[in-house]
């Protein structure tokens, strides 16, 4: 898979999980900046490092499930992978100010 095409399935993956929002603050998980990073091997292997708002979150899960689904399921994807990490721990200030609804 060349660099521009590996680019593009990223970025929609990125685009695809601002579908999914968090039970407990209302946001989109992207926004709340608790996608960490995003990658996508040859042969379509996307590899998603996520995190919650804290350790233990009763949603953590739910969250892990709908990210692999939501991954999956797009074009060039052949298989998801989801990693949950706490470090760095998660804060306030990662959140996207680009609503207008942060700060």
């Amino acid at each position: 898979m060349s660099e521009p095409e590996n680019a593009t399935i990223c970025d929609s993956i990125r685009d695809a999980l601002r579908m999914i929002i968090d039970p407990e603050l209302g946001r989109n998980i992207v926004d709340l900046g608790l996608i960490y990073d995003v990658s996508v091997e040859d042969g379509g292997v996307a590899h998603v490092t996520m995190t919650t708002t804290t350790k233990g979150c009763p949603a953590s899960e739910y969250l892990k499930e709908a990210v692999r689904n939501c991954v999956w399921y797009l074009p060039g994807v052949e298989y998801a992978e989801v990693q949950l990490t706490y470090e760095p721990a998660w804060t306030p200030d990662m959140m996207s100010g680009r609503h207008g609804w942060l700060r």
